[in-house]
């Protein structure tokens, strides 16, 4: 299939786009990398009146540490993120995720911003965003507001962002000494969006578990550091409080199993 007719307009500035959002409201899309957009548009699941380009807006393409986060704005690509030299000292964990994203034609052109805003929940950035406790800044031409990962995700697909707001920043936290980190998932086949995904963020009194790819949403479970067979224990409990379903991928059964195996493996990964 292809998309139905739509109007095209590049922008050359935030204030813009935020003035086409404004206008066109829930009829309007953003298009940055278009790496998920496009396939929607494809299948006519999105039929915007108009898709608003912000690809090419210099301002929104920043990736800097501030504030004890990594800033990325809205039309960084995950390209830019994946090659930054201290990354890896910076965000550790989203070093470890990047290789799982998809293929490196695609992080070339997709952006950290609009992985966040097409919240899949199989998809690894949000997950990261989750298990790291970061945050979403939004901006409309009435203002900006900031929300927690948490609060931003609200289901298969669906967030917290109004119609005519963009998804300006996403912020992930910065390194914090004593801190360890881990990221596994399984996939039919490599770059594939993941069957099961589990990220762990590994203090020294906390352990924090985030899985993707099994509810409507990255799910995160906090636990104090636990003997082995109380952890086991507990990735079990947060196993079956998912709420798993089979679908042409896997069945509830296996996705149960894989946040078992695979939590307790990043578990004890980032402890050590």
């Amino acid at each position: 299939m292809k998309p139905p007719v739509f109007d095209y307009r590049r922008c050359e500035s935030a204030d813009e786009a935020l003035a086409l959002l404004a206008e066109y409201g829930e009829d309007a899309r953003v298009l940055a990398g278009g790496q998920s957009l496009m396939a929607v548009l494809n299948m006519r699941l999105a039929q915007p009146r108009v898709l608003v380009d912000i690809s090419r807006v210099a301002g929104l393409a920043y990736v800097r540490a501030e504030s004890g986060a990594l800033a990325i704005g809205a039309s960084a690509t995950q390209a830019a993120v994946e090659w930054r030299a201290t990354l890896a000292d910076e965000v550790p964990l989203l070093a470890l995720a990047f290789p799982n994203i998809s293929h490196f034609q695609i992080r070339n052109r997709g952006t950290v911003c609009g992985s966040v805003a097409h919240a899949d929940p199989s998809a690894e950035l949000p997950l990261a965003l989750a298990a790291l406790g970061g945050k979403v800044r939004l901006r409309s031409r009435k203002g900006r507001r900031e929300m927690a990962a948490d609060e931003f995700f609200q289901g298969m697909l669906t967030t917290a962002r109004r119609h005519d707001e963009l998804v300006e920043e996403v912020r992930y936290p910065l390194h914090r000494a004593g801190n360890r980190y881990a990221f596994a998932e399984v996939s039919r086949r490599h770059g594939d969006f993941a069957i099961v995904a589990c990220a762990a963020v590994a203090g020294e009194r906390e352990v924090r578990l985030a899985v993707g790819g099994v509810a409507d949403r990255p799910r995160v479970l906090s636990l104090p550091r636990l003997p082995a067979r109380e952890l086991e224990s507990a990735i079990n409990d947060f196993a079956w409080e998912l709420d798993a379903q089979d679908d042409p991928h896997a069945t509830a059964v296996y996705r149960r199993h894989l946040v078992r195996r695979l939590g307790q493996r990043v578990i004890e990964e980032a402890a050590r």
